[in-house]
């Protein structure tokens, strides 16, 4: 099986990632970005979404925040933007216990922790997608 060279986006700390630039490189998911945003900075979520830029990856990341605390990050890549959620060991039994794909479970079983950190990746370019990325940001953000 041929690996697919993946390209992340946004690697020049002179250009901000804008409206503009994210609807640039994103296209046609950008408008699945857009909605995402919406949704997570409602009452719902309440979260707030902050671009930085990071020396030690070279790129662009959005930080999602609840109050001080990270929900998750977002990258963008080309057609898709990935978001990151960090868990610990203690959380596997709650995120198996989720009613979200199978796919999204077994890809995190399947990924190395970081230090004592699991960390879930899902990637996204499809409005459907955005119903088990939510429910992941909702139990992320009540774990303790």
């Amino acid at each position: 099986m041929k690996k697919i060279m993946e390209t992340q986006l946004l690697r020049e700390p002179e250009i901000f990632p804008s409206k503009e630039v994210l609807k640039d490189v994103l296209g046609k998911v950008y408008d699945v970005l857009e909605e995402l945003e919406s949704r997570l900075t409602q009452n719902e979520f309440a979260l707030t979404l902050d671009w930085h830029y990071y020396n030690d990856g070279k790129s662009w990341l959005g930080k999602v925040c609840h109050k001080k605390k990270t929900v998750f990050w977002l990258s963008v890549w080309d057609g898709y933007f990935k978001t990151t959620f960090f868990f610990l060991e203690r959380h596997l039994e709650s995120i198996a216990a989720l009613d979200i794909s199978e796919q999204i479970k077994e890809e995190f079983c399947r990924t190395k922790s970081v230090g004592k950190l699991l960390p879930m990746l899902i990637s996204i370019n499809r409005q459907e997608q955005l119903a088990d990325l939510l429910k992941v940001v909702e139990f992320k953000k009540k774990a303790k």
